[in-house]
């Protein structure tokens, strides 16, 4: 074989990881795309099959007044997910800090104990508690809020919330925190000025989870509210699924997509450079 076709063979198996990855982000990404571009077709086109899913009679807006005349207006909706976003993922990130922090540098009883406990949790499917659960959030008259929505997600987020905060403090060598102890640094500060950079791959990680779950979850907003001007915008889709007889209005809930998926790219982006690095931590020692 000459030197030529030789050194040409090789630069066709160095691009072929950069191709199958092209495909791979390709076939991803291609869903994304057909559901942006079919929330710009006009009204009496968006019934019709989807191919190509391009606007073929120009670009037009009505899915999107169709979404924002539905219940109450797009941005309420939208300001009440962000709202109970918002606060889940605060609440999620300070409640497993702390807890975090607790089961591994502390020593108490029953320490392992509770964390399995903790973990067990997770192994409970969410649909088994919601009668306990909103038979609760009505006797604490939190029932049809915002605030008790929001209480139930981040109870159902803090075992895997607390799970990695742990694992991000694990992570983190004694001998930092003693040297830091040695120079008069204590509690709150110590945990804030000394230990919270250092994991903060871990809290981006939870408040990833926290805001993709709290803000792209339907069930429990659904049953737990009862007011539309209180409802999300997973919920708000359901008002504008129905068209007239019964057909789906494919161009409202296109839009809804693609609503709801800008904040949640526009998260991820943010916080990727942490991402990896908080679900690995505590992997290695």
């Amino acid at each position: 074989m000459s030197p030529r076709r030789r050194h040409g063979r090789s630069r066709m198996v160095a691009a072929l990881p950069t191709l199958v990855g092209v495909i791979v982000a390709a076939t991803f990404l291609a869903p994304l795309a057909w559901a942006v571009l079919a929330s710009f077709r006009p009204a009496a086109e968006a019934a019709q099959p989807p191919l190509p899913p391009w606007p073929t009679q120009g670009f037009s807006l009505d899915a999107y007044r169709t979404l924002d005349s539905a219940s109450g207006g797009l941005w309420l909706h939208a300001a009440n997910s962000g709202l109970v976003a918002g606060a889940t993922v605060v609440l999620s990130v300070v409640v497993s800090l702390f807890a975090g922090y607790g089961f591994s540098r502390y020593r108490f009883p029953l320490r392992n104990t509770c964390f399995v406990l903790v973990m067990t949790t997770m192994m409970v499917p969410f649909q088994s508690i919601l009668v306990p659960l909103f038979i609760l959030l009505t006797h604490l008259h939190l029932q049809n809020t915002l605030t008790g929505l929001t209480l139930v997600y981040v109870t159902l987020q803090l075992p895997f919330s607390i799970f990695m905060m742990r694992n991000a403090f694990d992570a983190v060598p004694k001998e930092i925190e003693e040297a830091a102890r040695i120079d008069g640094v204590r509690d709150l500060r110590l945990l804030v000025r000394v230990l919270l950079p250092l994991v903060m791959p871990g809290v981006a990680t939870v408040a990833i989870f926290a805001f993709l779950n709290s803000w792209n979850e339907f069930l429990a907003a659904l049953i737990f509210l009862s007011d539309e001007n209180k409802f999300t915008l997973p919920v708000l889709m359901t008002a504008v699924r129905a068209g007239r007889f019964g057909s789906i209005d494919w161009g409202a809930v296109q839009a809804g997509v693609t609503v709801m998926m800008i904040p949640c790219l526009v998260v991820f982006l943010a916080l990727q450079r942490f991402y990896i690095r908080g679900l690995t931590a505590g992997a290695v020692k």
